[in-house]
């Protein structure tokens, strides 16, 4: 008898229970499905952060003069340079330069060493006519001018020597290539960073 009272009452139970779970099941499965619809659609929680990366052209600032017109004394000015060059790595090259004329000489700078990076870096320094070339280094040697105007305004004049090294793996040659104008803007960016205060890659741009 108590077994059979014991079997009534847990049938009740579990009938009452399934009932209850029946009556909420449309609720919580239109919850669930739209919970899904919600994480299918944007590939994470129902409650994403969403980043805004911007529309449109990649923007570019203009090309800045060369030379280049700047409000400092002669010998800062140098000093400047120099000490612009020792940041990005540069070695000045004593032997070629003539700091009493004004004109500074680096040493090559490598920009770039393997087939894969070379060959990216180089077409970005350069002006390739042979985009066959296989490179597999890249350099550049700047020549810096600083040409008085009065005893406070200067020119600043810049010239890369681009250089590639391309090989077959027997041999290797280094060929001389046109200068893009990149590695002479990037140095002229930088001075004028450190010699007015403010960079000139923080100044409006133009869609290109």
């Amino acid at each position: 008898m108590k077994n059979f009272l014991l079997v009534s009452f847990a049938t009740m139970f579990f009938s009452v229970n399934l009932f209850a779970q029946k009556g909420v099941d449309p609720q919580t499965r239109r919850i669930r499905e739209e919970g899904n619809k919600t994480t299918n659609a944007t590939g994470g929680s129902a409650n994403p952060q969403i980043i805004d990366w911007g529309k449109g052209k990649t923007k570019l600032r203009d090309v800045l003069p060369n030379p280049y017109k700047l409000n400092s004394r002669r010998d800062v000015l140098l000093e400047t340079i120099t000490n612009v060059l020792k940041e990005r790595k540069i070695i000045v090259d004593e032997a070629a330069s003539r700091p009493a004329n004004g004109i500074i000489v680096t040493q090559p700078f490598v920009f770039a060493k393997g087939a894969v990076i070379s060959q990216n870096e180089i077409n970005r320094y350069a002006t390739l006519q042979n985009s066959a070339t296989v490179w597999t280094r890249g350099q550049f040697t700047l020549t810096i001018e600083v040409q008085s105007i009065d005893g406070i305004q200067n020119n600043v004049a810049v010239t890369a020597k681009v250089e590639g090294r391309s090989g077959n793996g027997l041999e290797t040659e280094w060929t001389t290539l046109q200068s893009s104008g990149i590695a002479e803007d990037e140095f002229l960016s930088k001075l004028v960073e450190a010699v007015t205060g403010n960079s000139p890659d923080a100044q409006p741009v133009t869609d290109q």
